[in-house]
């Protein structure tokens, strides 16, 4: 070691340095290096140090200064200058160090530099850095040169050979890296596109997945070198030894790496291409891993932005929910929840799972979760909303398949889902599946067991029906509805973690929130492989003296012994400002079930919260229709007086007949 100012003058030496140059540190105190050794090597040291002095930054030199009574050809052992800064960042000396390692066996020596710049590579998610490190890295330790080239999108092993064409294939030049302070090696610029023959070594390399060693008078450089300039300057410059190298992680080729000798004497070895691919192996982590995160964080934002940002206000249960996107390198997938509010108090509860990951997964999802809530709205029975899901998901995979679109998502063939619908009032649960797993109950008793819901096929399928269980839960009952993330767990096996997941939600808790956390804490001893949906719901029950019903039959005189009855009961209730707009209501829904419905025909009225819900039921199957009525029509504006006066209305059918209803807020009535 010898330390130089900053006036490029040797101020120390120790005494492996002094016998290296022949003299002492007080003969050589003073002097610049070349008055010391004059060697070619010893020129080339006092312009790395004063780059070092002006930049502030490490160089590297692949021979330093050799004993001046060394025979033949001086070079010395690879050199390091580092310069050396004061508390305020200022430069103010240069330490040259020569590291001798004649004697080290090669393998050694490549554990060695494999272990001290193995951790320079990788450490910023820039990708241009990361390539630039590379490529620092193997100059000048393992070559005298070093280029990285880049694709520009990042594929896996059956893009690659779509990209190579009977034209070459195209890389950016990335990064770049040379002894010669020229780098006069390299006809592109960084930054710059190159064109590889598509008989070169390079597309050979891309093609294959694999390394290789060539001398440049080898054939398959030669023709190289006939076929494309930038090969042809790489002999100039006196190359006698190249590696290509792919640049790969895993089953995702990102490039391609080229190390040159030229000054170095020695051809590449084996080891040296091992270690080459060691360096690369590294970088390509680094370079993938940084070009996945951009699109994962917009799968990522995709996914959240198509799940519920907020559960909705409703008196039938009350809900917590968890969603974990997945840990693995697959990428977020297609869970969703929902939580959607029903006519009559009712609620309906959601959980799916899209199959495959990724943005498509995630759109398929958001199509669905569309779909799932479009025919809520409609109120259809568990078993009949997932056959039209299953129709909805048989069209998305037939369109998948007309666009070329991947088999691995198939458009949403293999989802699963589970549908949900409870009711306060009867504190009834009735659900259908899709190939989903079954939810988990735990009553007030504390009571644990799975709901046996029949197993529908999953969707996409076609021609299989689903089944509908109908229970009756105890108010305060927890209902757990989960995707099958949650039992996936790779230390354990599926009777285990639903051991684990009984004992989390049977302990007492105050809150479906805390239920949560104790589910995923007693489950999850790891990040995710799949992605989780966890969605618990406490039920509760509607006070019996917030609901009111009566029978009527088909005299026209009942319409006025109907209207009597609900403004006698919201009197009762202190609504007495909404019986005008209830009286309308409930006269043009009885009017219309005893015109054209069947008997029995009832008249419920539900008070929720702050909101006063109609219903009027028969046994027919017709269904109104609002309609623009003519100037002389003496029928045809009750519905839409009704759609005009209630916050919404619609109908939904049962096994037996239909129910009209009309919600009217009672907030500021």
């Amino acid at each position: 070691m010898a330390v130089f100012g900053t006036d490029l003058r040797l101020v120390r030496a120790n005494a492996a340095m002094e016998r290296v140059l022949g003299f002492t540190e007080s003969e050589m105190r003073g002097l610049r290096l070349p008055d010391i050794a004059p060697q070619p090597v010893s020129e080339e040291a006092d312009r790395g140090m004063r780059l070092a002095v002006e930049t502030g930054e490490p160089q590297h030199l692949q021979a330093g200064p050799c004993p001046v009574t060394a025979p033949g050809p001086q070079h010395g052992p690879p050199t390091s200058l580092t310069p050396l800064k004061d508390a305020d960042g200022r430069v103010r000396a240069v330490c040259l160090a020569a590291h001798h390692r004649a004697q080290e066996p090669p393998a050694r020596q490549h554990t060695r530099l494999l272990k001290d710049v193995g951790a320079r590579i990788g450490t910023t998610p820039d990708v241009a850095r990361t390539a630039q490190e590379l490529a620092d890295a193997a100059v000048p330790r393992l070559a005298d040169f070093a280029v990285v080239d880049l694709l520009d999108v990042p594929g896996s092993d059956d893009e690659v050979p779509s990209a190579l064409s009977a034209g070459g294939v195209t890389l950016r030049r990335t990064a770049v890296q040379s002894v010669l302070g020229e780098r006069p090696e390299s006809l592109a610029a960084t930054g710059g596109t190159t064109v590889y023959p598509a008989r070169s070594p390079v597309a050979e390399c891309l093609a294959r997945g694999r390394g290789a060693r060539y001398a440049t008078t080898d054939s398959a450089v030669v023709r190289w070198a006939d076929e494309d300039p930038q090969a042809a300057r790489i002999r100039e410059v006196g190359t006698h030894s190249l590696m290509v190298v792919p640049v790969r992680s895993w089953d995702t080729t990102v490039g391609v790496a080229l190390f040159g000798r030229h000054r170095s004497p020695e051809a590449f070895t084996p080891e040296d291409l091992w270690l080459a691919e060691q360096f690369t192996a590294r970088a390509a982590a680094g370079i993938h891993g940084a070009r996945r995160q951009p699109r994962e964080r917009t799968t990522m934002a995709l996914q959240r932005s198509l799940l519920p940002q907020t559960l909705p206000d409703q008196a039938a249960v009350e809900i917590a929910s968890r969603y974990l996107p997945a840990g693995g390198r697959a990428g977020v997938g297609g869970d969703w929840f929902d939580v959607i509010p029903l006519s009559g108090a009712r609620v309906a509860l959601v959980v799916g799972d899209v199959v495959g990951h990724g943005i498509r997964a995630s759109a398929t999802m958001g199509r669905l979760r569309t779909a799932v809530r479009t025919l809520a709205d409609v109120d259809l029975p568990p078993d009949e909303l997932l056959t039209h899901l299953d129709d909805l998901v048989i069209r998305l995979s037939t369109d998948t398949a007309a666009t070329g679109g991947a088999d691995e998502t198939a458009g949403g063939i293999g989802t699963t889902c589970l549908y949900a619908v409870y009711d306060p009032v009867s504190r009834r649960c009735t659900l259908a599946r899709a190939g989903h797993p079954p939810p988990a109950v735990v009553t007030p008793d504390g009571a644990v067991y799975l709901l046996d819901v029949p197993a529908g096929p999953p969707l996409g399928l076609g021609g299989l029906p689903f089944e509908t269980s109908e229970t009756e839960l105890p108010e305060g009952s927890l209902l757990a509805l989960y995707t099958d993330g949650l039992l996936d767990a790779r230390d354990r096996d599926i009777d285990e973690a639903l051991d684990r997941m009984f004992a989390a939600v049977a302990r007492p808790a105050q809150t479906p929130e805390s239920a949560c956390d104790r589910v995923l804490t007693a489950l999850l001893t790891h990040r995710p492989d799949d992605d989780i949906a966890l969605l618990i719901a406490r039920t509760r029950a509607l006070d019996p003296g917030r609901v009111a019903a009566w029978d009527l039959t088909c005299d026209p005189a009942d319409v006025a012994r109907a209207r009597r009855l609900a403004t006698d009961r919201l009197e009762d209730w202190g609504f007495e400002d909404a019986v005008f707009v209830t009286e309308l209501v409930v006269s043009e829904l009885v009017t219309n079930a005893i015109r054209y419905g069947r008997l029995p025909i009832q008249l419920r009225l539900i008070h929720e919260n702050n909101t006063l819900i109609c219903e009027v039921s028969d046994s027919s199957s017709t269904t109104p229709h609002m309609r623009r009525a003519r100037i002389f029509d003496e029928g045809g504006r009750g519905l839409l007086l009704v759609a005009q006066l209630a916050r919404r209305w619609g109908t939904r059918h049962s096994l037996v007949g239909k129910t009209i209803w009309a919600e009217q807020s009672l907030t500021g009535s």
